[in-house]
């Protein structure tokens, strides 16, 4: 059983020691093995964790630790420094589309089965010292952004007061070409130049490519800023951490924040027909999840290969769908005293704060201190979900068999 450490002033090709430390978590994410310790130590980590290695069980499982007492950050962002001015207030930058990868989130809308207010927002975003800046649509509406005194609940339609009136001025829009993705930005009385100034290029920060990658422990970390893309019930849902339909992951003691959609997604994988129903409205949608269902059934999905997961003691806000997904992959799960403060922060999504879907009887027992401005949803198909204690009242909704 190895410990392997990861600080910022290792490199890659050292043997992973506490004195010869490798850079990245990722590559020590190659290495690893059942019953291995991965301590990552103090600092800002800009990567996508791919996990290569499973666990075996619960007693060799492979962890992914922050050094007791260092604050360790993994995020889905870069740093853009070479702001050019525009006009007063107004700046902008150019980015090499290959800065991005195969995956550039300012070309990506947010679509897909039951998005039903979308508002044409992109998967990617820009924060200025920690802040998430609200997209704009039009050069022109960046140009003139002024504050936004007031919201219209999409599903009441009542009006009220905008909560973060202050921060609705500041805005960005994206003009995307071949080669280059030009980034404008609206931000009034702030300097760029001397600002922390990121922008979301990653999908996820920690979730493996493949199925599988069981036994899984994540801990003591921030993640942040993923440009996660919308994770209805019929597709694959992924998140900014999550196991991709495996098996036993514990994931504990995070704060996780400003995921584009869903910081936690325990769903499913890609199964066939993913968005049938926002791609061809031939049949409802639900139909298609029934559809679904079957489908993974056939390709065995049980409580032998996926579930029973733990999510405990995280803090999770400012996520633009929710902060744990969950169809399928879920079932048997813990999902005990975490935290979720706020959701839905400058997008105008539909959002939950908890979505989980064909469960099994997930224990649910305590959330500390949620507040929420939107729906607590809790949709299950197989199984009601046990909530013994809330501290506020919310409308949980179930349907299905029982």
């Amino acid at each position: 059983m190895a410990i392997y450490h990861v600080a910022k002033n290792g490199t890659d090709d050292n043997v992973g020691t506490e004195n010869q430390p490798f850079l990245t978590i990722n590559h020590a994410a190659q290495i690893a093995l059942p019953g291995d310790t991965v301590m990552v130590h103090q600092g800002v980590y800009r990567e996508w964790v791919d996990p290569k290695n499973a666990g075996l069980n619960d007693r060799q499982r492979i962890t992914y630790q922050a050094v007791a007492g260092d604050h360790v950050v993994l995020k889905g962002s870069e740093v853009v420094k070479d702001w050019q001015p525009v006009t007063k207030g107004i700046w902008k930058t150019v980015v090499d589309n290959k800065r991005f990868g195969d995956y550039n989130p300012f070309a990506v809308k947010l679509d897909g089965d039951w998005l039903e207010q979308g508002n044409d927002c992109h998967a990617g975003d820009l924060y200025v010292n920690h802040h998430s800046f609200y997209e704009a649509h039009s050069y022109e509406e960046m140009a003139t952004a002024d504050e936004r005194k007031t919201v219209t609940d999409y599903v009441t339609g009542i009006r009220s007061a905008d909560r973060h009136a202050a921060q609705t001025k500041y805005r960005w829009f994206a003009e995307v070409s071949d080669q280059t993705t030009t980034i404008y930005a609206n931000f009034h009385e702030l300097d760029p130049k001397q600002a922390l100034v990121e922008i979301s290029v990653r999908k996820c920060c920690f979730y493996p490519r493949h199925t599988g990658i069981n036994y899984v422990t994540l801990s003591g970390f921030e993640i942040c800023q993923a440009a996660t893309p919308w994770a209805p019930p019929t597709t694959e849902q992924i998140g900014m951490v999550g196991p991709h339909w495996a098996k036993g992951w514990q994931i504990k003691d995070n704060e996780l924040h400003d995921a584009k959609c869903c910081a936690i997604s325990i769903g499913c994988p890609k199964l066939g027909d993913d968005n049938a129903y926002d791609q061809r409205h031939d049949k409802p949608g639900y139909q298609y999840q029934l559809e679904r269902i079957f489908n993974a059934s056939r390709r065995g999905w049980s409580a032998d290969t996926v579930g029973t997961h733990e999510i405990t003691h995280n803090t999770i806000y400012n996520c633009g769908q929710c902060a744990i997904v969950g169809n399928m992959g879920c079932i048997f799960s813990r999902i005990v005293d975490n935290r979720i403060l706020k959701s839905e922060p400058n997008m105008n999504l539909v959002a939950g704060k908890l979505q989980l879907l064909n469960f099994m009887h997930p224990l649910i027992p305590r959330f500390l201190r949620i507040k929420l401005t939107t729906v607590f949803w809790a949709p299950g198909s197989i199984g009601k979900p046990r909530v013994p204690k809330l501290i506020e009242t919310y409308i949980i909704t179930t349907y299905g068999i029982y």
